[in-house]
């Protein structure tokens, strides 16, 4: 999953029209807001609101957006359909597929790991994968590299991909499809994002811990931060409260179309997961408490290392780090057909974007990148 930057305000939410489903419909909810919130909090909640309901009339919106400070919800809303078949409307507990926001996820695993001594940032891939199958990987890349994109390890979207898509159904199966590539560069020498770096994150984490990769980051990453609502199941399973992603091309302003019939078996260390707009929340408010990393690793986690290809941003190890009008704000971005999910923390101001939605970017890039600018300060 490739990441949408939403601060560089660059992206436009233009070229949806609405579908007949949605357009002028009552699914577009009315936004809820903490009504014993200053006039401030209020002020912005219906600025927000009444913008939200806009892009959801004419189809460029249909999700889930909460807003949050010190922990605490000042604006949080749905709109438009979970399942548009069904007739569905999203809510702010339907979980939403996350895209390349897992990433946060499997960075925090390898630094927990590394904190106990289990894991060191600066061994090799083949120190951890004995039977590598690619030397130069397996004796150059190492896990920093890996957690910063900077490996040169590449992708796994394409036709092989295609070709595989329902075969692909556990870590080690991305490893055999991909594993004799070459670096595309050499390690340690710049930036690109990697999803298949964060595929080997997951292997990495698995023989390092001893346990499955999805089992570990329940166990020590969503049940710690009380998210309760957050996984990877298969596609195939009947996941409750999972939304349809919904999906056309470029340019079409045809109907939207499920886009099922592109996503992987399940959600990967590299993203495509899913979780709710309030266990996001829970995630910000476990990342603000130290709950899952200690100050000096959690410094590591948000600091960024290495500039990005999009101007003011760096990253640093499953997060994306950029100052805007003076404000610090780390987290992450990500999007494919059907999905795009924005969530971002100012650990300054303990301010909190979370924007899920179930289709195509930019939908939920174009609504964060708009939110940032007029959150009260």
């Amino acid at each position: 999953m490739r990441p949408l930057v939403i601060l560089c305000f660059c992206v436009m939410a233009t070229g949806y029209s609405g579908s007949a489903e949605i357009r002028g419909s009552v699914r577009c909810a009315t936004a809820t807001a903490n009504r014993t919130a200053s006039g401030l909090y209020a002020g912005f909640a219906n600025q927000v609101g009444e913008h939200l309901q806009e892009l959801c009339a004419t189809g460029a919106f249909s999700g889930a957006v909460l807003v949050a400070h010190r922990g605490e919800q000042i604006f949080a809303s749905p709109y438009g359909l979970a399942d548009r078949t069904e007739g569905t409307p999203n809510s702010l507990d339907t979980k939403f597929r996350i895209a390349s926001d897992n990433k946060m996820f499997t960075a925090i695993a390898v630094l927990q790991l590394a904190a106990n001594g289990k894991i060191k940032l600066d061994d090799t891939v083949g120190s951890y994968l004995r039977n590598y199958p690619n030397e130069e990987v397996a004796t150059q890349v190492t896990v920093r590299e890996l957690l910063n994109h900077t490996g040169g390890t590449g992708g796994i979207w394409g036709p092989e991909f295609a070709a595989n898509r329902l075969q692909l159904r556990s870590l080690e199966d991305y490893e055999r499809l991909n594993g004799a590539r070459s670096p595309d560069f050499a390690p340690g020498s710049k930036f690109a994002y990697s999803n298949y770096g964060y595929i080997l994150l997951g292997l990495i984490i698995e023989k390092a811990s001893g346990q499955d990769y999805y089992d570990y980051v329940q166990r020590h990453v969503f049940r710690v931060a009380g998210m309760n609502a957050t996984g990877s199941e298969p596609e195939a399973i009947l996941v409750p409260g999972r939304a349809t992603g919904y999906s056309r091309p470029a340019g079409d302003s045809g109907d939207w179309q499920s886009a099922s019939d592109t996503f992987p078996y399940r959600g990967t260390p590299a993203g495509g997961g899913y979780s709710t707009a309030r266990d996001l929340l829970r995630f910000a408010v476990a990342l603000s408490n130290n709950r899952l990393l200690s100050k000096r690793w959690m410094d590591l986690l948000t600091s960024g290392s290495v500039y990005m290809d999009w101007p003011g941003f760096r990253y640093a190890s499953g997060f994306m780090e950029t100052v805007r009008d003076g404000v610090r704000w780390i987290g992450h971005s990500g999007g494919a057909p059907g999905m795009n999910a924005e969530f971002w923390l100012a650990p300054g101001t303990d301010d909190v974007i979370i924007v899920l939605s179930n289709i195509d970017p930019p939908s939920a890039t174009a609504v964060a990148q708009w939110i940032v600018p007029i959150v009260p300060k």
